[in-house]
């Protein structure tokens, strides 16, 4: 199960769930997608075919998560969570105990944590591992788009060690272009259908493909994805 986390608003956790997703279309990876954000529904709005669920704390609605887990025992998951989703999901997880009932049934769990390199978004980050760190793999993806220049983060102890306590990957996403990622917005299509449709120019398409070529070597770095 691999949970698109960032916990602030407009880190680019949906720009990378729908990345991550179709990495795994085209390489003909068995996934579902799960949307968990239903305030900027983008990955369902695109995928048709996309679930949808909701991590809440009023305890009536706990269990609406529920199916995120059942479908992750027959495929890969890859959930785009909302915003300020933290404490209700870290409930759904510890309280039911998900992480040793995955491990009975081959199923664990990896957290992607999108950053935009601002103090928040990196405290967010530690507290995250320092949580779940032993419990779950967990990758900091660095959003160059957001924020081209990380040697601050690098400098900061609490970050080197929480990285190196956990063996925590770190890859650098690209920046996709701003024209381009508006238009794909704005249609609300695929990647792949946008690298093929004639409405984006020929250098517009190289742009896209020259963006998914980066992301994916990433993603494939990590030898986390299926």
């Amino acid at each position: 199960m691999h949970l698109v986390d960032g916990e602030k608003g407009g880190v680019g956790k949906s720009l990378v769930a729908r990345t991550m997703l179709q990495y795994c279309l085209d390489n003909s990876l068995s996934i579902v997608a799960v949307e968990a954000d239903r305030s900027n529904p983008d990955v369902a709005g695109i995928y048709s075919d996309c679930v949808e669920a909701v991590f809440s704390e009023d305890e009536k609605r706990a269990n609406e998560a529920d199916k995120i887990f059942e479908l992750a025992l027959s495929k890969s998951v890859i959930v785009n969570l909302p915003a300020q989703v933290y404490d209700p999901v870290s409930d759904w997880i510890n309280k039911n105990g998900l992480i040793e009932l995955g491990k009975q049934h081959s199923l664990t769990f990896c957290k992607w944590f999108v950053c935009t390199g601002g103090y928040d978004s990196v405290q967010l980050f530690v507290k995250s591992v320092k949580d779940f760190g032993d419990k779950m793999p967990h990758v900091l993806v660095r959003n160059l788009g957001l924020c081209d220049d990380w040697t601050h983060v690098e400098g900061m102890e609490e970050v080197k060690d929480v990285i190196n306590k956990y063996a925590v990957q770190v890859i650098d996403f690209p920046k996709f272009s701003y024209r381009e990622r508006n238009m794909v917005d704005e249609k609300q299509i695929t990647f792949a259908q946008a690298r093929d449709s004639d409405e984006f120019g020929i250098v517009s398409r190289q742009r896209i493909h020259n963006f998914l070529k980066s992301a994916y070597a990433q993603f494939k770095n990590t030898g986390l994805l299926p």
